[in-house]
């Protein structure tokens, strides 16, 4: 059996790059694929420690299964935005986008 450690310190790993990627990167596409890498640390997480604490309940699975369900939506309305934003800008450089500026 893999200890419960692996799975943390792969799960920070992830988060970390997710958070490197949000901080670091200019493009609004790269910045909604660093957004999805932490979500997804956060399913390693919870899938962990519902294998390692009650592996007889279904919890973990559920917040899990919720969790990709909210991904699902954030990368459709992130990607729709996206493209709204590139039709009337023709850019998707985040240090562009000051649409809320006067």
């Amino acid at each position: 059996m893999i200890p419960i450690s692996w799975y943390l310190i792969l799960a920070a790993a992830l988060f970390s790059i997710g958070l490197f990627g949000v901080l670091a990167r200019k493009n609004a596409v790269a910045i909604l694929l660093g957004v999805e890498l932490m979500l997804n640390a956060v399913n390693i997480n919870l899938v962990t420690f519902w294998r390692y604490n009650a592996p007889a309940e279904v919890t973990g699975q559920v917040f899990a299964i919720i969790v990709f369900a909210v991904a699902a939506a954030e990368v459709a309305v992130g990607l729709a935005l996206i493209i709204s934003i590139y039709r009337n800008r023709n850019t998707i450089v985040a240090d562009d986008l000051d649409l809320m500026k006067w």
